[in-house]
């Protein structure tokens, strides 16, 4: 008797390990090597597919592409599901563009891009893929490249951003990205009266590249410029936007 027990907990153990490995693959199944999968939307979310004019809702279960536009309402918070396992979020009153998505391989090297033109984005990055190629966060001053880390960006309206990382390291480089930036078309909207402005004036974007590593930041002013990185307290940090990504990762951790 106490054999035919042991030889069903250890079925059981097998099956529950076969559960696991065919939900990977179903999984892999449905995202694509060029798909990111919408996994959780909160509040209005907008999406413009590439090759269209219209905008409309973003739900669970989505796929956006190469090429597609996003647009958050306020409070509004985004999931995405990438094919390598990484995960990306947007918060509320965030527009951003789907650059590239290619998951990689052994053999083949990673690709995904996002342009971030503003709002705030959290992107946890997994080492699955190996050590080459690119998951790149870029907005109009800077590019924020990893292999396999936990950071954020914060992109202003004016144009500067705040990049934070929490595990690994980030490159971040300087003179604006080398794509087309995105326009976000939005729906109508009040506008501020008349006013004087300066004549055009050149800018030359200043290149630099900067590792920031664990629990330290670095903030791009609107002309491009670096400020020089400094650590970061868990304390100062915090905020409701944080806190419910560190919930969403540690929940994603045990799944």
């Amino acid at each position: 008797m106490k054999k035919i027990i042991m030889l069903l907990c250890v079925l059981s153990f097998v099956l529950i390990g076969l559960d696991q490995v065919d939900a990977k693959r179903v999984m892999e199944l449905k995202i694509g090597r060029g798909d990111a999968k919408v996994s959780i939307v909160k509040g209005s979310v907008k999406v413009l597919h590439t090759g269209t004019k219209k905008w409309r809702s973003l739900k669970g279960g989505d796929v956006l592409r190469a090429g597609d536009q996003v647009s958050t309402g306020s409070k509004a918070k985004l999931e995405l599901f990438l094919p390598d396992y990484s995960t990306v979020r947007f918060a509320g009153n965030s527009h951003f563009k789907v650059l590239q998505i290619d998951s990689g391989s052994e053999t083949q090297p990673r690709k995904i891009k996002f342009h971030m033109a503003v709002g705030k984005t959290w992107a946890n990055v997994t080492k699955a893929v190996g050590r080459r190629g690119q998951f790149e966060l870029q907005c109009e001053n800077a590019v924020a490249g990893v292999r396999g880390t936990i950071y954020r960006v914060n992109v202003e309206d004016d144009k500067s951003a705040l990049v934070k990382v929490y595990d690994g390291e980030v490159h971040v480089s300087g003179g604006g990205p080398p794509t087309e930036l995105p326009k976000m078309i939005g729906p109508p909207h009040k506008i501020a009266g008349p006013k004087r402005i300066s004549g055009p004036q050149k800018v030359t974007m200043e290149e630099w590249v900067v590792i920031i590593k664990s629990m330290q930041q670095i903030r791009i002013a609107a002309d491009g410029t670096a400020e020089k990185p400094r650590d970061f307290t868990e304390e100062e940090d915090r905020d409701e936007w944080v806190d419910w990504n560190k919930e969403r990762d540690r929940e994603l951790e045990t799944d």
